[in-house]
């Protein structure tokens, strides 16, 4: 869809620094470096809200009079961005607020990978116009990341948009801290003594880091000299629940124990340490998330060949309520997992 400049009344937005003296301040205001950290602020906002009319574009029952507001407030984003002045009413944020938490709590996993592929490149644009935005850099970080290993089965793809993925998180931590620029080529050793400064305003970086490389090295499992990288993803973890185990309801231990359960004993896998870790993941989840159950089934019962085990976590998912707060998307897809490797246990075990 084309939107033309031409029609744009931009009476309202003259009318605001209609006084010269005004114009000036605010111009003068727009250079100072307390305006710049608001400027950036206000751009995750309107990425926010971009994000949300995109979601809303898909749906084929729209009525033209829907697009065209998009279209409007497109424009009106666009022009906000380039810009110094935001003028964002609080009825807008909750509006935003509101809509993102009913995308959060989608159970149409079609809906969802449909709406995937337009946000996945809104983050792209935002990104080529402010490269160096540790914000927009970790969200599409993490976006890319959750998108492949959720939706995307064709190897090849799986390779392009999880080297995306790492190059984003690498990027999103250099910019908050100049000596993890040089992680990837840093030796290991060099590698666990710059994670061992990181400290707990670190960790939303660090965890979207260690969770993009092990989606990378999940893409790259053929390669072995990938798949030798996993002692990386594990320190990064390791920190992580170092410094705020509860992070992200636990996240970091369904990582470990995915991990250790990655590869078979006598390959230098750990199931036991494996099976710690997803215990853990549950209890700081509450059992919320039911994808930690279905993890733990896949990786560890599946690897020790626990049938007792497998079948009793799966059919927990299956007899659980899905819409949890802030889970409903998860959970459903966690049930369509389970379903799947029920079906599939018979021949497995």
């Amino acid at each position: 869809m084309s939107v033309s400049f031409k029609n744009f009344n931009s009476t309202g937005l003259l009318r605001i620094i209609r006084l010269p003296v005004s114009f000036y301040i605010l111009r003068d205001l727009c250079k100072t470096p307390s305006f710049a950290q608001f400027r950036r602020q206000a751009q995750i906002l309107i990425l926010k809200i971009l994000n949300v009319f995109l979601w809303l574009k898909i749906s084929p029952l729209l009525a033209l009079n829907k697009i065209e507001r998009f279209a409007k407030v497109s424009l009106l984003c666009v022009l906000l961005l380039s810009g110094c002045s935001f003028f964002i009413s609080s009825a807008t944020v909750d509006m935003t607020k509101n809509l993102s938490h009913a995308i959060l709590n989608n159970n149409d996993l079609a809906t969802v990978e449909a709406g995937g592929p337009a946000y996945l490149l809104m983050i792209d644009s935002m990104l080529y116009r402010d490269p160096d935005n540790e914000s927009l850099l970790r969200a599409a970080a993490d976006i890319y990341t959750a998108y492949t290993d959720v939706f995307v089965e064709d190897k090849a793809r799986a390779k392009k948009l999880t080297d995306k993925a790492h190059d984003y998180a690498l990027r999103a931590i250099c910019v908050r801290r100049s000596d993890t620029c040089s992680l990837r080529q840093n030796n290991f050793q060099e590698f666990e003594n710059v994670i061992a400064e990181l400290d707990i305003k670190d960790v939303p970086d660090l965890f979207t880091l260690g969770s993009a490389w092990s989606a990378w090295i999940q893409a790259h499992r053929e390669d072995w000299n990938a798949v030798a990288e996993i002692s990386r993803v594990e320190t990064i973890m390791e920190r992580v629940v170092e410094l705020d185990e509860f992070y992200n309801d636990g996240s970091a231990h369904l990582y470990l124990g995915v991990l250790a359960t990655f590869l078979p004993p006598a390959l230098g896998g750990k199931p036991d340490v494996g099976r710690q870790h997803f215990e853990r993941a549950l209890d700081i989840s509450k059992n919320k998330s039911l994808m930690a159950k279905v993890l733990y089934a896949r990786h560890y019962a599946r690897l020790v060949f626990d049938r007792g085990l497998h079948d009793r976590l799966l059919h927990e998912v299956l007899k659980a309520e899905p819409d949890v707060p802030g889970y409903v998307l998860s959970n459903t897809l966690a049930q369509k997992k389970a379903r799947e490797l029920l079906d599939s246990a018979e021949d497995y075990f």
